[in-house]
């Protein structure tokens, strides 16, 4: 009699065995479906919500070599004046700019969605007042820009403001007119802080004056487009020898430019990449362009963060098919080893009747196999259920203790923001408005679907839970021979 047919007849004669080994096939099968269709959900998500937070690179003068050309420069100096009695002036450090120029052929390398350029100058308020900040550990107020004598008034300048970290993470709002888009490039246009325009009567379509640091017969007209204000406590954001941050006012990077003196650098860019796994051979490339007094910095850290979460759900679903398979294993051999411990006289009958023992071996690989794909079945109509609910349960878990910082990642200050498309021949004025506060949102959902992958990645590790549990099963009966078994009824 051929072995599928056994097979059959002992599944039908035996329907209670088969539906019990059937429930406890399915059970394990829905787990490990479960765990399956959620790791890969987990992982689906990570690069969902890494390319949608766009990950950037931040070109900028490298701090640590400045310092130490400024020690070097401050050494030499102190010995070559070792014979002389006067004290030795410290001596300035300077910070290189990024020259437009390069920025551009960056900008240019494959994988760039869009660039931010940043660019800093301190000026004083003419004709209107800037806003003062006073404590009790400290009763007057410091500048706060980027040039060498600090101003009252700090120009922000930006490619747009949509694209600056204040504006994206919502900290900062436009409340009336607009903010600084790819248009202002070139212009006087700036954005204030309501705080600012309150204590002077500034509306939008009013002007202003400011002066420069060094020469206070220079001065410019500023034409006020419009008004944001700081959601953020102002009194946290400054310290000792800061300015009020209301008095920080965004422009275009060209405004600070020209105030500056140089309107072919700017402080930094940030390049807004369209594919994250391919950062490593964007920065590679980019190096190339740069010199070694500039430095790359990537998002990745930020990143980190917002993933983890994800990174935890994948760990964990993980290890649920392994530890259900293994339970498996070990629950469907003992069964196997219980079910032929009963059909010893069988096996001994078909033994001595010259059937070989591999074929009853398959005998009994076909009938879990039966079973198997009924399980299958089942898992594949519960796993989705099974998957979300747990699912919903480990990322609800994983981003509570995450939320609150992830949502608040970035980069701060000084308009060295990631995201955005900058003002150059590629810029089209447009700016990607997914930014970090988006992803932490997206990593806290997430879709588990059963997938062709899936259910054969459950339909392999089903047939080697079978093997296994029959082959460790069947072993101590057949290293038996046909006369000792019977004769042991």
């Amino acid at each position: 009699m051929d072995f599928i047919k056994r097979a059959v007849l002992y599944l039908r004669q035996k329907i209670g065995r088969t539906a019990l080994i059937t429930l406890v096939m399915s059970a394990i099968m829905i787990f490990v479906l479960a765990g399956i269709i959620i790791q890969s959900a987990a992982i689906q998500a990570t690069n969902s919500a890494k390319n949608s937070a766009g990950t950037t690179v931040t070109l900028s003068a490298d701090r640590e070599k400045a310092f130490a050309s400024m020690r070097k420069s401050q050494s030499s100096s102190s010995s070559t004046s070792s014979s002389s009695s006067s004290n030795t002036a410290p001596t300035a450090i300077t910070m290189p700019s990024v020259k437009i120029k390069t920025a551009e052929k960056i900008a240019a390398l494959n994988n760039v969605a869009g660039y931010q350029y940043s660019n800093s100058a301190s000026v004083n308020a003419s004709g209107f007042s800037a806003v003062t900040t006073s404590s009790s550990s400290n009763g007057g107020q410091g500048g706060f820009g980027g040039s060498t004598s600090s101003g009252d008034i700090t120009v922000s300048g930006v490619s747009t403001t949509a694209a600056e970290s204040n504006f994206k993470s919502k900290s900062y709002k436009i409340t009336s007119g607009r903010g600084i888009t790819a248009s202002d490039k070139n212009t006087n246009n700036v954005v204030i802080e309501s705080e600012l325009a309150t204590s002077n009567n500034l509306k939008v379509g009013s002007t202003i004056k400011v002066k420069t640091t060094d020469d206070d017969s220079k001065t410019y007209t500023l034409t006020v487009v419009g008004i944001y204000k700081a959601k953020t406590s102002t009194s946290s954001q400054g310290g000792p020898g800061m300015s009020d941050p209301s008095n920080t006012i965004y422009s275009s990077y060209t405004l600070a430019g020209t105030i500056n003196g140089d309107t072919s650098s700017v402080t930094s860019v940030v390049y807004t990449l369209t594919d994250s796994s391919k950062e490593k051979a964007f920065t590679k490339a980019a190096k190339k362009l740069i010199s070694s007094s500039f430095s790359l910095t990537s998002s990745s850290e930020t990143y980190a963060l917002l993933m983890k979460p994800m990174k935890n759900v994948q760990s964990f679903a993980n290890k649920i098919v392994w530890i259900v398979g293994i339970a498996g294993t070990i629950i469907l051999a003992l069964i196997t080893v219980l079910m032929i411990r009963e059909r010893r006289h069988e096996i001994g009958v078909l033994m001595a009747l010259g059937e070989s023992k591999f074929k009853i071996i398959l005998q009994l690989f076909s009938e879990l196999f039966a079973v198997l794909l009924v399980s299958l079945v089942i898992a594949g109509v519960a796993g989705n259920f099974v998957g979300n609910a747990v699912g919903k349960q480990l990322v609800s878990q994983q981003t509570t203790s995450t939320q609150t910082t992830s949502t608040g990642a970035g980069f701060g200050g000084g308009g060295q923001q990631p995201g955005g498309n900058g003002g150059g021949p590629s810029s089209s004025g447009q700016t990607n408005q997914t930014g970090m506060k988006a992803s932490g949102n997206q990593i806290n959902t997430l879709k588990a679907k059963i997938s062709a992958k899936s259910m054969a990645e459950l339909g392999g590790l089903g047939l080697g839970i079978i093997a296994v549990a029959v082959v460790a099963g069947s072993t101590p009966i057949f290293r038996l021979k046909p006369k000792k078994i019977l004769s042991n009824e």
